[in-house]
């Protein structure tokens, strides 16, 4: 039998072109309501805003939606409105995208990073109970890769403690929680509307609550912190407005509002494919003792953001660096997701230490990010597995 060589050896790669780890999806039908919206007399702070934000609370169950600029805004304006100060103390997860974390710096706040579960690398409500102290004022938690986190659990620490939890739900919009859509079950959810996300409006992110108050400071700040916009005063033809709080400019304009009620119409198949591509995966690998598959705990359902390997690196001749680099001479455009936020040097330089988190430090010594995205054909998925295979096998002790 011949031997297979590795692209990155001078072999034949798997694929001819490179397929990324995730990417938009846009049709006519897109392009159609974003011209419709150009052609309109609002570009911004106009109906279609209002319009999306209503469609996309009614599809995840909340009483209010806030559309923002992005997801940073969305996770910005969140710890605005919950009140995080300078000096409050908020527990958030090392397993994540900065922006988690910046958010509570942004408002001065003092991060606490809390240890991940092991199965799902979702945050740990032990870890966090073990982190509070008379200074926490919130828990912002994250469902990684598109699984929620143990919400209910985290509510009850929340609501023992008279905290606010918010729910950093940029991998998880579709996702199900003990039968219950996320996007209503923590005091604010936050999305990102990213091109990699489930829909995208280009840039722009999203604010769920059902409290009507929170969902006004969300409203002020994303305008300067003044009570009304341009739209409300073109109604009542008055030029008055108040700025009563520090806000920022973090509107969302109507022709990516457009795009985001077309993208829309089409998340439930969008997750339902993700979650066919995630279960071919979970169905291939199941061969490959050289690879931990994620873990999805049987009261949720993950939207499959990410679908995440975690590499079982005794059984193999290779680190996890030159295992991606030989996928990636396959043209399989993986990647890792994430590395832990306290180690990067602004955090470092704050005086947070490598070792503090070891579930979350081990998983990203091991994790590589696989392609999944619903434009991904069934050729593409087993163009993944196959490139899989091959460099395992190769590197297999």
């Amino acid at each position: 039998m011949a031997q297979v060589v590795l692209a990155i050896n001078g072999g034949s790669p798997v694929r001819a072109t490179m397929l990324p780890y995730g990417r938009q999806s846009v049709d006519d039908q897109d392009i159609q309501a974003v011209v419709a919206a150009l052609r309109s007399d609002w570009l911004t702070t106009g109906p279609k805003v209002a319009e999306f934000e209503a469609a996309f609370a009614e599809t995840v169950g909340a009483g209010y939606a806030v559309a923002v600029s992005s997801g940073t805004a969305a996770l910005h304006a969140a710890t605005f409105a919950a009140g995080i100060g300078s000096g409050d103390e908020v527990i958030t997860t090392p397993m994540t995208f900065a922006a988690t974390a910046n958010c509570i710096r942004y408002q001065g706040g003092i991060v606490v990073f809390a240890d991940v579960r092991k199965d799902t690398l979702n945050l740990d409500p032990a870890e966090v109970e073990a982190c509070m102290t008379p200074k926490t004022k919130a828990i912002v938690t994250v469902d990684y890769t598109g699984q929620p986190s143990d919400l209910d659990e985290l509510n009850a620490i929340a609501s023992r403690q008279g905290l606010t939890v918010i729910d950093d739900a940029s991998h998880a919009l579709g996702a199900t929680y003990r039968t219950r859509r996320i996007g209503a079950l923590a005091d604010l959810t936050t999305f990102s509307l990213h091109p990699v996300k489930h829909i995208t409006t280009g840039e722009g992110g999203m604010v769920t609550t059902d409290n009507h108050e929170l969902a006004s400071r969300l409203r002020r700040f994303r305008t300067h912190g003044i009570t009304t916009d341009f739209r409300d005063r073109e109604r009542e033809g008055s030029w008055l407005y108040e700025m009563v709080e520090l806000g920022f400019n973090y509107r969302l304009t109507d022709f990516q509002s457009a795009l985001g009620l077309s993208q829309l119409s089409k998340l439930d198949g969008w997750v339902v494919r993700r979650r066919e591509m995630a279960a071919r995966y979970t169905t291939a690998f199941t061969s490959l003792p050289e690879i931990e598959m994620p873990t999805v705990l049987p009261d949720r359902e993950s939207a499959w953001h990410l679908y995440v390997i975690r590499l079982n690196l005794d059984r193999l001749r290779a680190g996890r660096a030159e295992v991606f680099k030989a996928l990636r001479a396959e043209n399989i455009g993986v990647n890792v997701h994430y590395i832990p936020v306290p180690w990067h040097p602004y955090y470092q330089a704050l005086g947070y230490k490598k070792g503090e988190w070891p579930v979350a430090e081990d998983a990203y010594e091991r994790m590589i990010s696989l392609p999944i995205f619903p434009a991904m054909t069934d050729g593409d998925v087993e163009d993944v597995i196959a490139a899989v295979t091959k460099v395992v096998s190769h590197f297999r002790k």
